[in-house]
């Protein structure tokens, strides 16, 4: 499963609106045989590329899912029926789909023989897909914000992160992709106007996009969302650790020691 969790991340900041997924297919003896990761909407997920590098060797074997297998007829066919067609005996699961439509992916593989097992390094998978998973429950994409002063290393952060957000909001409110032009056509939507206005109007233009994930970087980007964050990623100058850390409503996730600064993450209560 963390092998599957691994593969997952490949899909961030592209997958939105679906979640990015991993799967690791195992032969009848328990070899690797197979893996793959849903790149973005309209192509096929992770448990059709899993099962297409493969082959034959899945049949009888395990398939290992970070998601549950989906259920429905979309822009492709369910996994659940891909998994059946292809001979796989058992399918071990991270987190259950809350999206699920009818008796859920997992229900249907048990009706048809297959052994399934749930909840296995469910925590660990929230790690990829705890953004998509807030996103649901928020109706809104889930924000992270990196604040602090200009230097190499708050745009060494930056460059990272923005790899695995659907949206980068910087000086002004304006937006762009994280990654340009990694979303699947027509289901993604970047915004051609700055951001303003009350947070309440920002998060629905927000929402609109089909982003999960939305990277806001700098102070001064949009100050209405600031307290709408979910995650917080602070820079502190030594000469400023004496002040509040974070704002209220938000507990210390992780603290960690740089060249002249201290680096504090910040999680929602």
């Amino acid at each position: 499963m963390r092998r599957a969790i691994v593969v997952s991340a490949r899909g961030l900041g592209s997958a939105s609106p679906n979640p990015p997924v991993g799967c690791v297919i195992l032969d009848r003896g328990g070899r690797v045989v197979g893996e793959g990761y849903h790149r973005r909407k309209g192509e096929a997920h992770a448990e059709v590329n899993a099962l297409a590098a493969a082959g034959d060797r899945a049949v009888g074997g395990t398939a290992v899912v970070t998601l549950e297998p989906c259920n429905h007829y979309g822009r492709t066919p369910p996994c659940r029926e891909a998994l059946i067609d292809a001979g796989v005996a058992r399918v071990v699961i991270a987190v259950m789909d809350p999206t699920s439509r009818g008796e859920g992916g997992a229900a249907l593989l048990r009706q048809a023989g297959v052994d399934v097992e749930q909840g296995v390094l469910a925590e660990e998978a929230l790690l990829v897909l705890g953004p998509w998973l807030a996103s649901l429950t928020l109706e809104r994409p889930f924000i992270t914000w990196v604040q602090g002063p200009d230097s190499e290393v708050l745009s060494a952060e930056v460059g990272l992160l923005r790899q695995s957000h659907d949206l980068v909001v910087g000086a002004g409110g304006l937006v762009e992709e994280g990654r340009p032009g990694s979303h699947g056509a027509g289901v993604f939507r970047v915004p051609d106007r700055p951001l303003g206005g009350d947070a309440g109007h920002v998060l629905k233009v927000l929402g609109e996009t089909g982003a999960r994930s939305v990277l806001v970087v700098g102070d001064a980007a949009v100050p209405s969302l600031e307290q709408r964050a979910d995650r917080l990623i602070r820079y502190l100058p030594f000469t400023a650790t004496s002040q509040a850390p974070l704002p209220p409503g938000y507990r210390l996730g992780e603290v960690t020691r740089g060249v002249g600064y201290v680096r504090v993450v910040g999680l929602r209560n």
